[in-house]
């Protein structure tokens, strides 16, 4: 039996407001296309086989259960590139492309980049993109998380690095032009606040300590190894860190012309800051 793809999406909308979805349509339209093997502009004029009315029903019952939509595509877009993304990663944010593009701006090629709290790679990829022509380390500590990466980095200038960001490295000490990252800052304090969805995602890769501030510490650190004089750190902070994440930075004596940004929302979102030139 085949069917207009209308005729699935509205109860399926309807099932994922009703769990709480917060953009039901979009959601739903997205899963449709997904199952039928199609873009999303492609299902007015494509019909729908019972196979894919099955698949369908699955990943809209998943998605209803509190699963990320990009699990269950299997790809997150982030700016000009597309990474594949699963249970085991974290998935890229739309603020984060306002964090890179500041990156990319500043960024003048060729130059050395670190992207610390690596993930998917999603940053480094698109600094490789829109950007080439750097050499590009992509840094992660954890097992399952460095698995997306180096799937996603395969064939590109973009260099996985399966360590600890505190001490990973060493050879580029002193050399490197831009350290960014995106690393957890969600206060620990605030685990009931986050969304079902959220949840799904790998834990350390979204809360770090009691007010948020435990890996940009580390971050703040392993930047002032890793930098040239004059080099700039880019780091994504929670929207409570507008004064406490340049602060931090402020009290480690390595930066210079520490500011802190806002997103599109307006809210504070990331904090960059200059490595102190060496003295004459």
């Amino acid at each position: 039996m085949t069917l207009r793809p209308a005729t699935l999406l509205k109860p399926a909308a309807q099932r994922l407001r009703a769990a709480g979805v917060a953009s039901p349509e979009a959601d739903a339209r997205t899963l449709l296309a997904g199952a039928m093997g199609v873009e999303t502009w492609q299902l007015a004029t494509e019909w729908t086989n019972d196979a894919d009315a099955g698949r369908f029903q699955e990943l809209v019952a998943a998605r209803a259960a509190g699963w990320p939509l990009q699990y269950l595509t299997g790809v997150a877009h982030f700016r000009t590139v597309s990474v594949a993304v699963g249970p085991g990663v974290f998935i890229p944010r739309p603020e984060t492309e306002v964090v890179t593009g500041w990156a990319i701006e500043h960024l003048h090629a060729p130059g050395v980049v670190v992207e610390l709290c690596a993930g998917s790679g999603a940053i480094s990829l698109a600094i490789a993109a829109e950007d080439p022509g750097c050499r590009q380390f992509a840094v992660e500590r954890d097992d399952e998380a460095f698995r997306w990466l180096t799937m996603n980095c395969a064939g590109t200038a973009v260099l996985p690095v399966h360590a600890d960001m505190a001490d990973a490295v060493p050879e580029l000490a002193g050399t490197v032009d831009l350290v960014i990252a995106n690393p957890p800052y969600i206060p620990s304090r605030d685990r009931d606040l986050v969304a079902r969805d959220v949840h799904r995602e790998p834990e350390q890769a979204l809360f770090a300590g009691p007010d948020g501030l435990d890996s940009i510490a580390v971050v703040a650190t392993a930047a002032a190894r890793l930098l040239r004089p004059g080099g700039w750190l880019v780091c994504e902070h929670d929207e409570t860190h507008g004064a406490t994440a340049p602060a931090l930075l402020q009290a480690t004596g390595g930066f210079e012309c520490i500011q802190d940004h806002p997103d599109l929302t307006q809210r504070p979102r990331f904090v960059t800051a200059r490595r102190l030139q060496l003295m004459p």
